[in-house]
């Protein structure tokens, strides 16, 4: 952080925008500390005297709610969304699942996603206890190795069910399809539909029905990702290659270690870039669950835009998507924070507006201090002042906010301050930030609305994250709620 900070400065002496490398960042502390203004973040009890690491949530008939856990327990509640939760009932529906990791109900049966398999779990004498699994696919191998995870969505248009299926150990293809998404048709077929994953941490559609997933940094990412799974797509890790070979599928490109992924995509067209990547140590450490807010507003201002999980800083944080040139790009902000331990999946009650969230501390650790935690979050009805969404344009960006902005704070260009940098795309772990440039602010303009700013730079690098920092006041004079954005410019779009 120290020489990201020296690196301000120095670009602010050489751009001649000394000004505006004054603008202070989000405090999250602070932040967190605001945000019970806008969100009441409830923990619920789990059963007691179990050790519930809560690895996947699925939303049933009658308000009830069943967890999974990575010790292979599938517990049901009645009461989650109830205001006195210490009336909540727990009944066990299932054990000895092999760490579901993705979990849905459907047709009176609910279905997990475990590490060897995907599996229909069903209640036939109603006892209120599972006694029939069926097995709908296992066609993915495993070895035993500890981080060979399988994380499963909830149905697609068509039925199927994507899974992402992290390498052995997160550095090697040593069983078939590891590194891979595959999607399970509910006749039990196995369509390989994406090579080049490495470590995901959870999966989820958008609203319009494309999936998505994160992976984590290390060897060939050079930080976290939020990515798009198209199908026949290259997500950027040749280790699980080979197993192309099992199938019809086409070989997946070989990249060049070392480079970047901008040049690397422009080389190979099947290579699908992240649509967002998260900044390592900035945004999280390990992105995990995804959900898409659909709740017409019961949630707050966030229409379709994307809810992502982070183990490490126990947070959820928020993005916006748009569409550019055939590819995905978009922005992260700080959202939610202060969950108890490290968060795992992300559930959204799309009718209630209710985000229930579990995780847990086993293997990493996280900001927060319990080793388990099963919470849920619901909007309070008070909008805070936010950048809405950032929204690329040939010369620069829009940012849109939640409340009209201030005329005199919004033309002010000492309240604006930009930096963007990349990562080295390498077969080694990590990168550090990379090609760092300080692109110049030449102007900021509000719409007659006072709802949006556009601003033009000289500047803009593709391929680049371009972190926006903005001081810029509300009409009513609030301040900001978090004041920082990461754009990731896979395009720039052409001029309209």
């Amino acid at each position: 952080m120290k020489k990201f900070s020296l690196f301000l400065a120095f670009a602010a002496l050489t751009s001649g925008l000394s000004a505006a490398a004054v603008v202070k960042k989000t405090d999250t502390k602070a932040s967190e500390a605001r945000q019970s203004e806008f969100y009441e973040r409830v923990e619920i009890p789990t059963p007691a005297g179990e050790v519930c690491e809560v690895s996947s949530i699925a939303l049933m008939p009658g308000k009830k709610v069943a967890i999974g856990t990575r010790r292979g327990d599938v517990w049901i509640a009645e009461g989650a969304y109830d205001a006195d939760l210490s009336k909540i009932k727990w009944t066990k529906f299932a054990s000895n699942l092999h760490e579901p990791l993705g979990m849905f109900w459907k047709a009176g049966s609910l279905y997990a996603t475990q590490r060897p398999e995907h599996t229909r779990l069903t209640d036939t004498d109603g006892d209120g206890k599972a006694d029939r699994f069926d097995s709908i696919c296992s066609k993915w191998g495993i070895n035993g190795d500890y981080h060979e995870y399988a994380f499963g969505s909830e149905p697609d248009k068509n039925g199927d069910v994507w899974v992402v299926l992290c390498l052995t150990g997160s550095f090697h293809g040593h069983s078939p399809w590891r590194g891979w998404c595959v999607r399970v048709t509910p006749e039990g077929k196995m369509i390989p539909t994406t090579s080049g994953i490495r470590s995901p941490g959870g999966i989820g559609a958008n609203e319009k029905g494309d999936m998505f997933y994160t992976d984590n940094q290390g060897v060939w990412n050079g930080s976290s990702g939020f990515k798009w799974l198209r199908p026949g797509s290259f997500q950027g890790n040749p280790t699980g290659n080979k197993s192309a070979a099992l199938s019809d599928f086409p070989a997946p490109p070989e990249p060049t270690s070392g480079s970047r992924i901008l040049t690397e995509r422009l080389k190979f067209p099947d290579f699908v870039p992240p649509a967002v990547i998260l900044p390592h140590a900035k945004v999280g450490n390990s992105p995990s669950g995804i959900a898409c807010d659909m709740t017409k507003g019961k949630f707050g201002p966030w229409e379709n835009q994307m809810l992502v999980g982070e183990q490490t800083a126990s947070q959820v944080q928020r993005i916006n998507l748009e569409f550019v040139n055939g590819l995905y790009q978009g922005a992260v902000f700080h959202f939610l924070g202060g969950f108890e331990a490290g968060l795992i999946p992300v559930r959204m009650d799309q009718e209630d507006g209710t985000l229930f969230v579990g995780g847990s501390n086993r293997g990493w650790g996280s900001r927060g201090t319990k080793p388990f935690t099963f919470e849920r979050v619901r909007f309070k009805g008070k909008v805070p002042f936010e950048m809405h969404d950032i929204s690329a344009r040939h010369d620069g960006f829009e940012v849109t906010f939640t409340h009209p902005v201030d005329a005199a704070s919004a033309a002010d260009l000492k309240n604006y301050a930009m930096d963007t940098f990349t990562y080295i795309y390498q077969a080694s772990y990590g990168s550090p930030e990379v090609d760092q440039t300080a692109p110049t602010i030449k102007s900021a303009t509000l719409s007659a609305d006072g709802l949006k700013v556009r601003l033009v730079i000289d500047g803009l690098v593709r391929g680049h994250i371009h972190h926006l920092v903005t001081d810029v006041k509300a009409k009513s004079g609030d301040t900001l709620w978090h004041n920082e954005g990461w754009y990731t410019l896979n395009e720039i779009p052409a001029a309209k």
